[in-house]
């Protein structure tokens, strides 16, 4: 199977000479073949995408809205296949495919919400006979360059507020999972969304990132990836005055209080730290907790980590898939050596996996570090895998000090049965997310995602403030007064 860019309604082959294999994390299995992207490529798809949008724009909001509704249905019709496709390319086990598909259905339908809502505001003006109005009003043409790891998911969070809006987008998907892109590029021409509106280009960040960021007539760029490809984004954006959104890493903590349910602690820790292999930019990556209740939380942790299956994500029994390929395996493993080496104490787990059905697949074992310092490699640089560290604290103020203590602020999350710990908590944490007697994940679309400090650059995805990123707002003042009225002056 080979796949083509999907620009202006059509199927195209791409212009570069070399393709790449996509390859199932789990076994090895080649599932597909795409031609790389050029840069002439890009211009395509814009010059398709800008000449959509002069129209699209004029198509009533609410209108625009009902091609969401198709899409949302559509992929409620497909959602198992859909599923069986991303944890094929991905590597995500199947129960977790089917919730990120799930979440691409709700945000069509959120999305389709706004488009008979799309609030502007009225104002009294300080004039008399005249009226003062703000309006939202689309930008134009926008660039969406999503990951791997929630390969439909974070493309619906970008591409169908975009859409509502009245914008035309160019989506670049990730190399190693673009056969989620083209299986939405099929339900955007089942739902008759008009030509141009939606166009897919596959290849590098290297030569098609950079050459939608560059391209003048790409008013907006929305990415969601690494800290280090992150920073590129922003700097080749600002030097072409684009408006640019940013998300990316993050090194989330969960504290454990001494008056926490452990129990409980303990399975949003797993849910947290283990699910999608650590592959989340939300997974628990460090583990604060209070010096009384640390040795029972140790415990119970290794006990609950020894049952937790390993495999192929399409077996319904497994729980934690592979990474996503070699260089994350090295990656992860590399990581494990310094935890070593800084002297921290390995529990369970630091082991690549390869025996039996492992064998042709990249899988990690569940690992655990305990006596971690909060200042050490292991506790403030991002994995991007299914490692944890335990940090011991003595008190609420030292956890939060801690959890405060890295360059991401992405998600953070509080067990505790003290409703006054609570509430200082979610005030003093100073990450964009904040759970309460729950993981670090499992965010909802009708809320803004997204981070501070070196997670993201102010811009949120989801919830309403994702048309902030692909709106302008426009004032409007009409005088019906019949003569030049001038503000601030022709007042008394």
């Amino acid at each position: 199977m080979r796949l083509n860019n999907y620009i202006g309604g059509s199927w195209q082959e791409a212009g570069g000479a070399d393709y790449t294999a996509v390859l199932n994390p789990a076994n090895g299995m080649e599932l597909a073949q795409v031609r790389l992207s050029t840069k002439e490529d890009v211009s395509l798809a814009v010059k398709s995408a800008k000449e959509a949008q002069r129209k699209w724009a004029l198509v009533p909001a609410p209108k625009r809205a009902d091609f969401l509704y198709e899409i949302g249905r559509l992929m409620k019709e497909k959602k198992e296949h859909l599923s069986q496709v991303l944890t094929k390319e991905m590597g995500k086990v199947i129960e977790e495919a089917r919730g990120e598909v799930q979440e691409g259905i709700d945000m069509a339908l959120y999305m389709a919400g706004e488009g008979r809502r799309m609030f502007g505001e009225t104002v009294p003006s300080e004039l008399q006979d005249k009226f003062a109005m703000s309006v939202r009003a689309p930008i134009g043409v926008v660039g969406l360059i999503t990951p791997w790891n929630f390969p439909v998911a974070i493309a619906t969070w970008k591409s169908f507020p975009a859409i509502v809006a009245g914008n035309t987008f160019i989506w670049k998907p990730a190399t190693e999972t673009p056969m989620m892109a083209y299986e939405m590029a099929l339900i955007f021409e089942e739902a008759g969304l008009p030509a141009g509106v939606a166009n897919i280009v596959f290849g590098s960040g290297a030569e098609v990132g950079t050459a939608m960021i560059e391209h003048p007539d790409v008013r907006v760029i929305s990415f969601t990836g690494s800290t280090e490809t992150g920073r590129h984004v922003a700097e080749t954006g600002g030097r072409h005055l684009k408006k640019v959104s940013l998300e990316m890493g993050g090194k989330n903590a969960v504290i454990v209080m001494d008056d926490a349910d452990i129990e409980l602690a303990v399975e949003g820790i797993l849910w947290s730290a283990f699910g999608t292999a650590g592959q989340r930019c939300t997974a628990c990556s460090r583990v604060i907790v209070h010096t009384d209740v640390k040795e029972e939380l140790e415990q119970k942790l290794v006990e609950a980590m020894k049952v937790l299956s390993i495999g192929d994500g399409l077996d319904e029994s497994v729980k934690i898939g592979p990474v996503i390929n070699k260089k994350a395996l090295d990656k992860i493993h590399g990581y494990v050596g310094i935890g070593k080496d800084e002297g921290a104490k390995l529990l369970a787990g630091g082991n690549i996996l390869t025996a039996g059905k492992l064998a042709d697949g990249h899988y990690y074992e569940p690992t655990l570090f305990t006596d971690v310092k909060w200042d050490s490699r292991l506790a403030q640089e991002e994995i991007f895998g299914p490692v944890v560290s335990l940090i011991e604290v003595s008190s609420l103020d030292e956890a939060i000090e801690v959890n405060n203590s890295v360059k991401f602020g992405l998600s953070s999350s509080i067990f505790s049965r003290d409703v006054n710990k609570v509430f200082r908590a979610q005030r003093d944490l100073d990450t964009g997310i904040v759970y309460v007697n729950a993981g670090t994940t499992g965010a909802e679309i009708h809320l803004p995602f997204g981070g501070t400090k070196g997670t993201g650059n102010g811009h949120r995805d989801s919830g309403v403030a994702a048309l902030d990123v692909f709106t302008e707002w426009k004032s409007i003042y009409i005088d019906f007064s019949g003569k030049l009225q001038r503000a601030q002056i022709d007042t008394d």
